[in-house]
């Protein structure tokens, strides 16, 4: 039964539109609009002296900090500062990212500005605008497996992507029902469809996303995580990372 909902979150969102669309006109009302967060979209964290390992965050509104004041706060830095941490080495780290920005138009507007540089790992943090947009799950797959091919080129021996989780939304204190139900059961379908992809593809790695439900981890809107919120996910992608496959 569980598996036959998931599947059906499209058809099930369409019967109850108006109701959605009454709802969404609410939260956008009350829901502040929170910018992308200040500062450089670059940096190193750990100590110099040996060659650092290089990392790129590339996606939507998380990736590019929304809910910190600063991308120190944000999930690039906390990435990078867990990998240095547990490799001894310093890590240089990049934000490529924009609020709103979907699948695909990460594939067509931020992809052919990345610099000519490569890493050793590129996280793709992206799915709550496809999860918002009801885009259906097979484009969703079909714009991931695209984008794995485009990034693999910059890829250093070695190196992964690793394809971030789409959140289960089921917590998200700023979203009603029944939007909250059906937009988490849209999430979940779009997520196991990113694992096929991530399974599909010899340098791909996908880690699902932890629970982000707690109040202290969101910020002001509701929606993106605050400084704590990051800090926790970093940790949980640095874990999968580090952590040696069975």
């Amino acid at each position: 039964m569980g598996q036959i909902a998931v599947r059906a979150s499209r058809p099930l969102a369409f019967a109850v539109a108006p109701i959605l669309l009454a709802q969404g006109v609410r939260v956008r009302r009350r829901t502040p609009v929170l910018p992308e967060a200040a500062g450089e979209r670059h940096g190193v964290e750990g100590d110099p002296g040996t060659e650092p390992l290089a990392v790129l965050v590339l996606g939507e509104s998380t990736a590019a900090g929304v809910g910190v004041p600063s991308q120190a706060d944000g999930l690039g830095p906390a990435i990078a500062s867990g990998l240095a941490r547990h490799s001894g080495r310093p890590v240089t780290w990049r934000v490529t990212a924009h609020t709103g920005f979907s699948a695909r138009k990460t594939l067509a507007r931020l992809v052919p500005q990345l610099p000519e540089e490569t890493y050793d790992v590129v996280v793709v943090v992206l799915g709550v605008n496809d999860m918002l947009e009801m885009r259906s799950a097979r484009a969703w797959q079909n714009d991931i497996t695209a984008l794995l091919a485009a990034l693999r080129p910059y890829l250093r021996a070695g190196g992964r992507i690793v394809l971030a989780g789409v959140p289960d939304v089921a917590g998200f204190p700023t979203l009603p029902q029944p939007t909250r139900t059906l937009l988490a059961l849209h999430a979940r379908h779009l997520d196991r469809r990113l694992a096929h992809a991530a399974a599909s593809t010899p340098s791909a790695v996908h880690v699902p996303s932890p629970r982000i439900d707690e109040p202290g981890l969101f910020a002001e809107d509701g929606f993106h995580p605050g400084a704590a919120g990051y800090r926790r996910w970093a940790a949980h992608l640095v874990d999968a990372l580090t952590t040696p496959q069975s």
